[in-house]
């Protein structure tokens, strides 16, 4: 038997959405994965063939362009955020929408912005890019979490983060200032694997197809 074909999946909210795409694309886990209890990674699937990794959304996109893992699931701002050469997002899955914005503190958001800027986000390749777009110098803090807190405490007086609703930015004294990204789930793969594993090829398109049937609904 062949070398089981990695698929790696993000922790939170898009693993949930995908879990009905990926089961009509043959990428099925058994039951340990389900277990809330279980702290395994690493999950068979009812294709003998395949293994399922369940890992951070920025290892999802590690793993797949080293090629530990074949193919996986990740947001498109993880796939912008590193610009990994062997890593290709060939299908958009269209769910896990959100947006990478900036937000300020609510009396902060008028007027000429400084040449420089320190803003707190965990993308500092995206944050720079964007504001560099704007001829600012932006001074990325890197946090993973709690980013919110960051211009209260004067830590930064911006921020670069996920938005869903928007609701945890106005609970803090934050308003978005302006998107940098429109997110989305995509399918991603590792450009050698797709040459080399027909398995790979044969994945992308049945999420594909998947795809284009559900568009065409």
């Amino acid at each position: 038997m062949p070398n089981p074909l990695i698929f790696a999946v993000p922790k939170g909210r898009i693993l949930e959405e995908a879990l009905p795409l990926m089961a009509r694309a043959g990428v099925v886990p058994e039951a340990e994965f389900h277990d809330k209890k279980s702290r395994a990674l690493s999950f068979a699937c009812e294709n003998p063939e395949m293994r399922l990794i369940r890992v951070r959304a920025f290892d999802v996109a590690t793993f797949v362009a080293h090629g530990a893992a074949q193919a996986g699931i990740v947001g498109s701002d993880v796939v912008e955020e590193f610009g990994y050469p062997d890593l290709y997002a060939p299908v958009d899955l269209a769910i896990g929408h959100c947006r990478l914005s900036v937000a300020a503190p609510e009396g902060e958001v008028s007027g000429a912005l400084p040449s420089h800027l320190r803003i707190a986000s965990k993308y500092p390749n995206l944050t720079r890019r964007h504001f560099e777009g704007m001829g600012i110098q932006a001074e990325v803090v890197k946090l993973n979490g709690a980013m919110e807190l960051a211009p209260s405490l004067g830590l930064a007086s911006r921020i670069v983060d996920l938005v869903s609703t928007g609701r945890t930015l106005l609970e803090n004294g934050l308003v978005e200032t302006n998107t940098i990204l429109d997110i989305s789930a995509r399918l991603i793969v590792n450009r050698a694997a797709l040459k080399t594993d027909e398995r790979v090829g044969a994945l992308v398109e049945r999420f594909r197809a998947l795809v284009n049937e559900r568009e065409a609904a």
